[in-house]
């Protein structure tokens, strides 16, 4: 491990989901940096919205990188006749059922051409990100509607978008899919289904985790974890606590940059506050 400089402020990588069970727990991996090196430091599971929430508001300060849209597309907005400005967005969006946002996406949808269906955000095509739009496989719009809440609930700040101002808790959209396709291409290292928990997603995990160990790939950032904690990113075949070890790593590539232009962290001095941005893309 590199110990030349100060290590940095608290980080966290989150692997959301929008309804968490015991069986299927949002996952908070918590660690610092020190230079090049992020140092996992410990995996926490919530079963609940509310025990997330709370734990987040709980910590005094953080920079975290969190698995879910921060933002729906301009272009769908505008079709909506939402505020476009992105706390009243959110606000209208987070305020409608999930049945009726299905019935607005659907109608969205229905209205556009074969393979044009779904509006997008700048952010997702270089990221390789599913349209924040998405209800279904993966159902990225119930993890914004869910999470975002959750953010402003534990006071955090989403630099450039919202929420409070000035606040130790820093938000940021992460994207684990980014970093492992440096790593692994197209080959799948997970699987919720038991079926499909085969030895090649373990040795693509394996790949992986080494990788990131050895430092390779675009973020130029290598992590450092005990044995008991790479055990567990390696064995979790779900790849939920591995996807919430990415976020770190990627929460950490932005607070290395948090004296750049326009809102830090690494990103875009030009992202459209409505829809936000992916760390990295």
């Amino acid at each position: 491990m590199n110990g030349g400089g100060p290590s940095s402020p608290r980080l966290l990588g989150c692997d959301f989901s929008s309804t968490p069970t015991r069986r299927k727990p949002i996952v908070i991996a918590w660690g610092t940096r020190r230079d090049d090196t992020v140092v996992l430091e410990a995996l926490e599971y919530f079963p609940t919205l509310g025990a997330w929430t709370q734990r987040l508001a709980q910590a005094p300060a953080w920079i975290g990188g969190f698995d879910f849209p921060f933002g729906l597309p301009r272009e769908f907005v505008a079709a909506q006749d939402w505020p476009m400005d992105w706390a009243g967005c959110m606000a209208t969006y987070t305020a409608l059922s999930r049945a009726e946002l299905r019935l607005r996406f659907m109608a969205f949808c229905a209205a556009r051409p074969v393979g044009g269906k779904f509006a997008h955000r700048a952010a997702d095509r270089p990221a390789g990100s599913s349209p924040s739009m998405k209800w279904v496989n993966p159902p990225v719009a119930w993890m914004m509607h869910a999470g975002v809440p959750g953010l402003l609930a534990a006071g955090a700040w989403l630099p450039g978008q919202g929420g409070s101002q000035g606040s130790t808790r820093i938000a940021l959209e992460a994207y684990p899919g980014l970093v492992a396709r440096d790593l692994l291409g197209s080959r799948s290292y997970k699987s919720d289904d038991r079926a499909k928990q085969t030895t090649q997603r373990q040795d693509a995990r394996r790949t992986l985790l080494g990788g990131l160990i050895e430092g390779r790939g675009r973020l130029g950032l290598r992590l450092d974890a005990p044995a008991e904690l790479r055990r567990v990113l390696l064995d979790d075949a779900s790849g939920d606590a591995l996807d919430a070890a990415l976020c770190l790593m990627l929460a950490a590539w932005g607070e290395a940059r948090t004296k750049s232009e326009g809102p830090g962290y690494g990103l875009p001095a030009r992202m459209d506050p409505l829809e936000g941005w992916i760390l990295g893309a």
